[in-house]
């Protein structure tokens, strides 16, 4: 039986309030952010912190959704008939990311990180800020 080990989906990606990288760690099995606070490392699961980086990528890509829809379609160079669905589909589903196999990790991250992708975690692991350059939404 082969089963897929749970990764960090944003590693590398998630910094503290202070631009410290918040390294990946494995206790046990189960991967954590070790988001540094003054002198203390504190680790945050990192299924906490990558649901809630999904959520709000897909609440930016929901309101954005057409802009996003007509982006990806410019850069496939033509529209078939179910493009803009199957786009549309995508950032409904985007909460599938979190199950293990269902993205190369490797290239989702290589992807985000050439973006200049950033998630900004305060010292409890809950999400300050998302930074991906072209997606920004006005402050409330």
């Amino acid at each position: 039986m082969s089963e897929t080990r749970r990764q960090a989906l944003f590693a590398d990606l998630v910094f503290n309030q202070d631009g410290q990288i918040a390294e990946v760690v494995y206790i046990g099995a189960v991967p954590h952010y070790a988001v540094l606070d003054g002198d203390f490392l504190r680790h945050v699961e990192a299924l906490q912190v990558d649901g809630e980086v999904v959520r709000v990528l897909q609440e930016r890509f929901s309101q954005m959704s057409d802009v996003v829809a007509d982006s990806a379609i410019q850069m496939l160079g033509h529209e078939g008939l179910f493009t803009r669905a199957s786009i549309k589909h995508a950032i409904e589903h985007m909460d599938r990311l979190l199950e293990p196999g269902m993205v190369n990790v490797d290239e989702f991250r290589t992807a985000l990180w050439m973006s200049k992708f950033r998630a900004i975690v305060d010292r409890h692991g809950d999400v300050v800020k998302v930074e991906l350059p072209g997606l920004e939404l006005p402050e409330d």
